[in-house]
């Protein structure tokens, strides 16, 4: 089956761009198109995608507010940020609000369809600049003070999943993670289901952002 996709951009040359290259990969099928966040909103909720592409500046409603929206209506939507501006208060928010990855237009095809295909699968979705980016954002909070809820749910996890946690905020793949830990990549699906479970997120990059936010993961570390 092919994995439908919402895009959802103000301009009329991205939302072609995206279609025309996005519409040309065998298992990608572009559903629809939004002008705004409001748009995206109702049309997600007509289409039932399986992938939003969504800009982040856009009238009406930006695409953080959107995406927070979508998620809070269907806490298995998945969306895909797109955006020209790699800057720290974007990745943060969009995170926060629900996207399941992040990617800046200026990617390959190759990268984007790539990127519909993480994503779609359940899988977290961060570019390197704005993995590293995402970094600097939390390292901006003082030392040694992590957010207290974050912390305190810390404590339900075994050492073990814990550890397997840091290594998901660091950007590696199950298949690394098992490699890392010299044990077999389902025993490390088995973990992140755990993880993902008792902290009651819902998926990979999320898990990423509880890391920091707990003060597990740091610049350098």
């Amino acid at each position: 089956m092919s994995i439908r996709v919402l895009i959802v951009d103000d301009q009329i040359m991205v939302r072609e761009g995206f279609s025309v290259l996005l519409g040309a990969m065998p298992d990608i099928e572009v559903v629809g198109e939004a002008v705004n966040g409001r748009e995206a909103v109702t049309q997600v909720a007509a289409l039932r995608p399986d992938v939003v592409l969504m800009d982040i500046r856009m009238p009406e409603l930006n695409g953080i507010d959107a995406t927070r929206e979508i998620v809070a209506a269907d806490a298995d939507a998945k969306v895909l940020v797109l955006t020209t501006f790699d800057l720290d208060e974007y990745v943060y928010q969009a995170l926060r609000a629900g996207a399941s990855g992040f990617l800046l237009k200026d990617a390959s095809a190759r990268q984007l369809a790539e990127g519909v295909r993480v994503v779609a699968a359940g899988e977290a979705l961060l570019a390197p600049t704005v993995t590293r980016r995402l970094i600097t954002e939390f390292a901006k909070a003082p030392a040694g003070s992590p957010r207290p809820p974050a912390m305190a749910r810390i404590g339900e996890l075994t050492e073990r999943e814990t550890e397997v946690l840091v290594l998901i905020a660091q950007g590696l793949s199950n298949a690394e993670i098992a490699d890392h830990l010299v044990v077999a990549e389902s025993t490390i699906k088995t973990h992140v289901s755990r993880i993902l479970v008792k902290l009651a997120l819902r998926d990979r990059t999320q898990a990423a952002v509880f890391a920091y936010e707990a003060g597990l993961v740091r610049v350098g570390g």
